[in-house]
């Protein structure tokens, strides 16, 4: 697992609200579960019930998979606090008026999507998730408060300053390219051994667009041209205009060019870039509308990750079933704000390596690896999104949004003099020649001889004529083996070898005849034609690759040395280490102590079983843990 989390970590009540303002069609099973139960906390006076928690895990396919252990616990913090923040939402949006008509309208849509129409299927789909259709239609009736409360935080951010929209564009270039684009055309064949003949015809001179009139499968009434004839010339198209590999192929040709053969989807594909026309930046004039969405967007971001953190301070939770009392402590204290363990924790939920790590391994295996390589890095990165507003702040950078968009901001501010030069691109190209090399290819034809002296005779004679038909007059077994790569494993070695790699290849007809192969016992004698030797491409072929590529790894690495810098301009605390030991001490304090019986007096049968005892639980305190902040 790599050390090195590079994942949005968001704040839980955040996320929640984010999947409240797109509520949809959703199935109630899929849902927390009702009111109606057993309470097991108090959230400010309000019951958040034992079916509701246990639901939260159950229909979550990460938070099930363990119950007990420290990922347990983990999740445990996580369900807890997720339940809390919906209970401090709906407490929120209580002002909020909802008429009985609209929410009577969302029941009939989620009924129709969900394919619930029938009275007894949907009041049983409700009863499995411990709603009645009243206290079911009370919670789409929260949900759509709760969706409104937010759109009035939004509707009181600001508007924009032009400065902000300035940055804005000045560090998202890629967000107001035209996409690149090509003039060319394509040639769709079914068979790989007919692609190769028709490249061969191609690259000896044939006239593209009649071959692909004669021959391909897509766009032979206009030539094979992608886009249609405009003034006598193809349209320019863009990237998604052809399978993935063969897009990747054609986009390549920025000098323009022919591709080599390419499969894709059962098809087999070749395509003549005639112009290449590379992407281009708006202006910001041209480009001012989609930028002031953006910033607005961020800005009312920014509003209601203000208006969340205000509604959780203060929260009071009462633990009234010993099962679900639960540990959130802080975790990190940044510029005096504590970060809880359930942010830590909802960060590892949503990583996939998480994920994969749980199918790979068992709860009890995954802890400590999370510990040790998942869970330091999102605290880093959490005290990094909670640190950027106060970075903002002092350096007085026009970002705005959420912790987390003011992160990327950061990121994008402290990379965007990052440049590559030309110098850069070749000493790349240089040092990673075999990146660019293409494989040798042919088409080949295996005789195998039982005898040698019959092979050394066949090869000696064959000149010209009919392969498969004068080696199987003379003793051999032919095989076409058809399009070959240089080590597509489709030859045994030592005729691959002799194919590929041997200067002895004998002139013979429109082809070339190998060595004699000796191979189990057997001699083989490859016909090959349309042979293709390896080469590298050119680098004005793949220069705006390596400059791509270059330019990510360039502006990764500014952004980090910045914000490292910045972060020590702000007083931090990471207590993951003291918060993890902790968590290991309680839960071996609580965990079922065996204890041994002595051994029975001499003679004596033994028949008592080992008895367990269980020390008793520390009493509720009613509240999460808590580690004190420290300024």
């Amino acid at each position: 697992m790599n050390k090195k989390v590079a994942i949005p970590v968001l704040s839980g009540i955040f996320v929640l609200l984010v999947g409240v303002l797109l509520l949809l069609n959703f199935l109630p099973s899929l849902q927390s579960g009702g009111s109606q139960g057993t309470a097991a906390l108090k959230v400010n006076g309000v019951s958040v019930t034992k079916e509701q928690l246990e639901s939260a895990r159950t229909q979550n396919p990460v938070l099930g998979t363990a119950t007990t252990g420290a990922l347990g616990d983990d999740f445990k913090a996580l369900i807890v606090d997720q339940q809390v923040n919906q209970a401090v939402l709906k407490a929120a949006a209580e002002d909020q008026k909802i008429e009985r008509s609209t929410v009577n309208d969302q029941v009939t849509k989620t009924r129709s999507s969900n394919n619930l129409t029938d009275n007894k299927a949907w009041t049983d789909a409700l009863r499995s998730a411990g709603f009645s259709d009243s206290s079911y239609r009370e919670y789409v009736r929260s949900s759509l408060a709760i969706q409104a409360k937010a759109k009035a935080i939004q509707a009181t951010a600001p508007k924009p300053t032009d400065a902000q929209l300035q940055l804005y564009f000045q560090l998202n270039p890629q967000a107001f390219q035209s996409d690149p684009r090509i003039v060319a055309r394509e040639i769709v064949v079914a068979t790989r051994a007919k692609a190769d003949q028709l490249l061969t015809q191609l690259k000896g001179g044939a006239d593209f667009a009649a071959l692909a009139s004669a021959n391909s499968l897509e766009n032979k009434e206009r030539g094979g041209a992608l886009g249609p004839i405009e003034n006598g010339a193809p349209r320019a198209v863009a990237l998604v205009a052809l399978p993935s590999e063969v897009g990747a192929a054609a986009f390549a040709k920025t000098t323009g060019g022919l591709t080599d053969v390419v499969a894709s989807g059962g098809k087999f594909y070749i395509v003549k870039v005639e112009k290449f026309l590379p992407a281009s930046t708006k202006t910001f004039a041209e480009a001012k509308t989609a930028v002031t969405d953006a910033v607005s967007t961020e800005l009312k971001n920014q509003a209601l990750e203000t208006w969340i953190d205000s509604l959780k301070k203060g929260v009071k939770v009462e633990v009234i079933n010993p099962d679900w009392k639960y540990n959130n402590p802080t975790v990190a204290v940044v510029d005096g704000r504590n970060i809880p363990y359930a942010e830590v924790v909802s960060g590892v939920v949503s990583n996939q390596q998480f994920s994969a790590l749980l199918q790979q391994a068992p709860a009890e295996q995954a802890a400590p690896l999370v510990n040790s390589f998942l869970k330091p890095g999102i605290v880093q990165q959490l005290m990094q999104q909670y640190a950027a507003p106060a970075i903002v702040k002092s350096q007085n950078i026009a970002l705005v949004g959420s912790r987390a968009e003011l992160l990327a901001g950061l990121n994008a501010y402290g990379a965007r003099d990052v440049k590559v030069q030309d110098s850069d691109i070749s000493a790349y190209y240089q040092a990673n020649q075999k990146t660019f090399q293409s494989a040798a290819k042919a088409t080949v034809s295996e005789a195998v001889f039982k005898d040698k002296q019959q092979a050394l005779a066949f090869r000696q004679d064959f000149k010209s004529g009919d392969f498969t038909a004068l080696a199987s007059k003379a003793g051999a077994t032919v095989s076409e083996r058809g399009a070959v790569t240089q080590g597509d494993k489709k030859l045994p070695d030592a005729l691959d070898k002799a194919v590929f790699a041997s200067a002895r290849l004998q002139a013979a007809g429109v082809g070339s005849l190998s060595d004699v192969v000796e191979n189990g016992g057997t001699f083989s004698v490859a016909y090959v034609t349309d042979l293709v030797k390896a080469s590298v491409k050119p680098l004005s072929e793949v220069s705006t690759t390596i400059h791509d590529q270059l330019l990510t790894q360039k502006k990764q690495a500014a952004a980090t040395a910045y914000v490292t810098a910045q972060m020590k301009s702000v007083k931090t605390q990471d207590l993951l280490s003291q918060v993890l030991a902790a968590q290991t001490k309680r839960l071996a304090a609580e965990a079922p102590k065996t204890t041994t019986p002595p051994p029975p007096a001499a003679g004596t049968p033994s028949t008592t079983a080992p008895a367990t005892t269980t020390p008793a639980n520390t009493p509720a305190t009613g509240t999460p843990a808590t580690t004190p902040s420290t300024k």
